[in-house]
């Protein structure tokens, strides 16, 4: 779900993890005599945590300029890796971005402190019937604001799908899921998400089971799909793949809507001939929402506060979709939109489209922990 152009990040910004002589924000800023980080550094300081492929780089950029306040930009590529940063505390980060359905349990260990509405007059431009759906992980948006909502599917490359099959189920789950299929094209390189949670709900769905039941019959019966097409997988991974699409290192991912886009746009920059597409599965797939939040411990929540009524600003929030090629729901942000992203039916669906997408549900404990252990064994190929 998303580093854009981390070099140009690099260029005005001090990014961890830009580089390998980088410092975390922990040790960014300036200090004071005790080595805590000094008063006026502190001041003018944001620590952000985001998705990579996820962001605008100007509109950091525009943020600092704007308010003077050094943006310290560091990214991950799943929620499990935030997850294990949130749980075990001092993450030093004033603004993450976590995806909506870890967010219950998340906010029930008390990782993020609750929002100041107040310092975010901004909400009033977000679409009141999609809050309706994310309240489900955040009654009355306590703990978090929505920053893009996604898709997950199919993103192929078109002249090396059909070399090898012609008439291939592009639109369809079947891509990954029928072994008949998915072993056509695993020489030239198939990759699935590393998201757990969101590849076990898609294989749900082409069964045609309902992911918000949590049963454990139906678990074993996604298990069963997941082994049998693992052999054709080159890899699990949750961001290589949109270099590998562009460049034809791989001819096949389940990904995300944007980022595929994203490497459809970097094969075309290339010229090398290389075409790539994304499908929403004609079966539905998983819609999911990634949210912005403030870590309990945030040591800039007044900056924080001020980043996401940014990020919530009609001409922000459109230039963030207009590059990631991601849906938000800034309805004042529309008429700013590019009409390529707007009125594509991928990132925007229609109503009779839309109507087939699945928010990815909260899950219990139990429910989680046997999941994780198929997602080993699918991961491993045992």
């Amino acid at each position: 779900m998303k580093n854009v152009l981390v070099g140009a990040l690099c260029l005005g910004l001090v990014v961890a993890g830009c580089g390998g002589g980088a410092k975390p924000p922990a040790q960014q800023g300036g200090a004071g005599p005790s080595g805590a980080p000094g008063e006026g550094a502190e001041d003018k300081v944001l620590n952000v945590y985001n998705w990579s492929d996820y962001i605008e780089p100007s509109v950091l950029a525009d943020f600092t300029k704007r308010t003077g306040i050094k943006v310290n930009y560091d990214v991950f590529d799943s929620n499990a890796v935030l997850e294990t940063k949130l749980l075990t505390g001092h993450t030093n980060y004033d603004v993450v971005v976590p995806s909506a359905p870890f967010l219950k349990r998340q906010i029930s260990a008390g990782v993020f402190q609750k929002l100041d509405k107040s310092q975010l007059p901004n909400l009033k431009n977000l679409d009141p019937e999609m809050m309706k759906q994310i309240a489900v992980y955040d009654p009355d948006s306590d703990h978090s604001v929505p920053y893009m909502w996604v898709t997950s599917g199919p993103g192929y490359n078109v002249g090396k799908i059909q070399e090898r099959m012609p008439d291939a189920p592009v639109n369809s789950l079947r891509m990954f899921y029928d072994p008949a299929v998915v072993s056509k094209f695993k020489d030239c390189g198939v990759s699935v998400l590393d998201e757990p949670p969101e590849i076990v709900d898609t294989v749900l769905i082409y069964l045609g089971k309902d992911p918000r039941a949590q049963s454990l019959e139906d678990l074993k019966a996604a298990e069963t799909v997941l082994l049998a097409m693992r052999p054709y997988v080159r890899y699990v991974h949750s961001s290589r793949y949109i270099d590998d699409l562009a460049n034809g290192e791989t001819c096949l991912a389940l990904g995300w809507s944007g980022d595929v886009k994203q490497a459809r746009d970097r094969a075309k920059d290339a010229g090398k001939g290389i075409e790539i597409k994304y499908a929403i599965p004609r079966e539905g797939t998983i819609m999911n929402f990634d949210m912005l939040a403030i870590p309990a411990d945030a040591p800039h929540p007044h900056n924080a506060h001020l980043f996401i009524n940014y990020l919530l600003e009609p001409e922000v929030a459109a230039k963030n979709s207009n590059l990631v090629k991601y849906a938000n729901i800034n309805t004042a942000s529309t008429p700013m939109l590019v009409d390529a992203v707007k009125g594509d039916p991928n990132i925007y669906p229609p109503p009779d489209i839309q109507a087939k997408l699945v928010p990815e549900p909260p899950r219990s404990h139990e429910y989680q922990r046997l999941l994780t252990r198929t997602w080993t064994r699918f991961k491993t190929g045992q």
